[in-house]
């Protein structure tokens, strides 16, 4: 019997024995209150596993999230000490998940991130933004791609999303905690936003390399994980953008919005890269959304909280349908979204699905679909023995080809202990939204949110 089974047997034997001399009692609503027990301890345990990833796996010296974490020992050459910008950001959040679980101390944590800030300062970074990925002992540069040497702006947005979320959490703090608010807001006050229109153009572009100028070329619009790019840009008190830019550049002027349908749930808005299925892979719905709540988060173009949660929908419905019957696929098998694969790094959606599954995709799910998420949480349980490891479910599995690969990336665990937190607590949420930046950023670009409301 595997060790998930064991816990729910164990818990309604317990039951039944203590309750057997209460023929009262409402039996039916004491399983319910067990299994709500259970589920709660194995959503605290992929927490802890995952929120490990970023505490004890982190790359010592600086204390950044590492891009990659291979329990195989085989890594590409000289990458194991090669950090990454939007998964720390992601990291930061799930650092403040260990401390209200317990996991950590608040002084653990305020420690761990004095030392990142430290080496934030010191990093390079082009017009106030960080790169993709850095050495970790010497904060320098390490190309993600030939031409992208230089500024990553949509990383940057991940990694200010988790800065200002811990800047929040210890807004009423002592005088050492109140220095490490003042470094974070001159962090955040130093990225040059504007700059990264180039030249004044109405939309934002992803890179700027000192060494190739823009030849990535790659301006950012029409619906992908990038709005809060957008929503920080226009946020930001020094280097802000103008709703123009947004409305033109991130909304093209009113074509990001979609009439679509797919697997009977609306689309909303318009996913242009992917002309074979009107969807994304799922992360679209859980980079954005760690700090930005969408719960009630309206605008011209979307009702936010439809948009996420119609999203991960549609990926459950998929596998439910199972157009390309893969081995596997079902009520308890789920989820697709940019991973690891047979072939390398791929990014596996319905329209471009290689049969293999994603356990990030339908646990950092868990606000919009708890029902079919804890499915998918128990599914991977039950199997650990080769789906689950030191640092929570491995990247990617494919049952179909009969793959299993003991990895891990950045950016796969981090959405599941902060995703799966907001479901329960809504803590990362009301932190991020509380910020007055934020609250003016969101204003300006003419959103709706309760928080605008306070």
């Amino acid at each position: 019997m595997n060790n998930f089974n064991s816990i729910i047997t164990i818990c309604l034997v317990t039951l039944f024995v203590n309750t057997s001399c209460g023929p009262h009692k409402n039996k039916s609503a004491q399983i319910s209150v067990v299994t709500e027990s259970v589920d709660n301890a194995l959503l605290t345990r992929v927490q802890k596993e995952t929120f490990n990833y970023f505490w004890e796996g982190a790359e010592p010296i600086s204390g950044m999230a590492r891009e990659r974490i291979h329990m195989d020992n085989i890594y590409p050459q000289n990458d194991q000490d090669i950090v990454t910008s939007g998964g720390t950001g992601f990291g930061l959040m799930a650092i403040l998940v260990g401390v209200e679980r317990n996991f950590i101390t608040r002084e653990q944590a305020f420690h761990r991130f004095v030392r990142i800030t430290n080496f934030l300062e010191k990093a390079d970074r082009f017009h106030g933004a960080w790169p993709h990925w850095i050495d970790g002992k010497t904060g320098k540069v390490k190309a993600f791609s030939k031409k992208d040497d230089g500024g990553d702006l949509v990383e940057t947005a991940f990694l200010i999303q988790g800065l200002l979320t811990v800047s929040e959490y210890f807004e009423n703090g002592n005088e050492q905690e109140k220095a490490l608010i003042a470094k974070i807001d001159k962090l955040w006050k130093e990225v040059e936003w504007s700059w990264y229109t180039k030249g004044g153009e109405k939309v934002l572009y992803w890179h700027w390399s000192p060494n190739y100028g823009w030849e990535m070329n790659f301006p950012v619009g029409g619906y992908n994980e990038c709005l809060i790019m957008y929503v920080l840009a226009a946020s930001s008190p020094t280097y802000p953008i103008s709703k123009e830019v947004y409305d033109n550049g991130w909304a093209k002027r009113g074509a990001i919005r979609s009439s679509e349908v797919y697997f009977e749930e609306e689309v909303v808005l318009n996913y242009f890269e992917h002309d074979d299925a009107p969807i994304g892979p799922l992360f679209w719905a859980h980079y954005s959304y760690l700090g930005l709540n969408p719960t009630g988060l309206k605008d011209q173009y979307a009702d936010y909280w439809k948009l996420t949660q119609n999203h991960a929908k549609i990926h459950y419905n998929y596998s439910i349908s199972n157009p390309k019957n893969y081995k596997g696929y079902g009520e308890n098998v789920w989820g697709l979204t940019s991973s690891y694969s047979m072939k390398g790094y791929s990014g596996h959606r319905p329209g471009d699905d290689l049969g293999v599954v994603s356990p990030t995709a339908a646990l950092s799910s868990f606000p919009y679909t708890p029902i079919e998420s804890m499915k998918m949480l128990k599914y991977l349980y039950d199997n650990s023995d080769k789906l689950i490891g030191k640092y929570g479910p491995y990247d990617a599995f494919s049952e179909h080809h009969n793959w299993y690969l003991p990895r891990y990336l950045a950016i796969d665990q981090g959405p599941i202990p902060v995703m799966i937190e907001n479901y329960r607590s809504g803590l990362l949420w009301n932190l991020f939204m509380k910020n007055n930046d934020v609250k003016v950023g969101l204003s300006k670009l003419g959103f709706e949110s309760t928080v605008l409301k306070n």
